[in-house]
């Protein structure tokens, strides 16, 4: 009999929301205060996650929630990135399914 995994949860910062981890993409902000997107989720520094929805994503850029959550003013630039990158992944997801067996 094969044996029930646990999913790893955390919370997206936007709605507070504990979600699986395969759903929500990381931001991670490291010593040198540069803040990126994780897709692997290994990066070294500390991470703040958020749901992989533009509304979230857009909601994180009008509220600037990762300025607050890293205690540094991010570019806009960034917020712009991480909203074509949000909505890149869920096109990706509606096309080829979330890849679970």
């Amino acid at each position: 009999m094969a044996r029930k995994r646990k999913v790893p949860m955390r919370k997206d910062i936007v709605s507070g929301e504990m979600k699986p981890k395969k759903e929500l993409v990381r931001i991670v902000k490291n010593k040198e205060n540069d803040v990126s997107i994780d897709p692997t989720g290994k990066k070294a520094g500390r991470g703040a996650y958020l749901s992989l929805e533009v509304a979230a994503a857009k909601q994180a850029q009008s509220e600037r929630v990762f300025d607050q959550a890293f205690g540094i003013k991010i570019p806009a630039e960034f917020y712009e990135e991480l909203v074509q990158y949000v909505d890149h992944q869920a096109a990706r997801k509606e096309l080829f399914g979330d890849g679970a067996k």
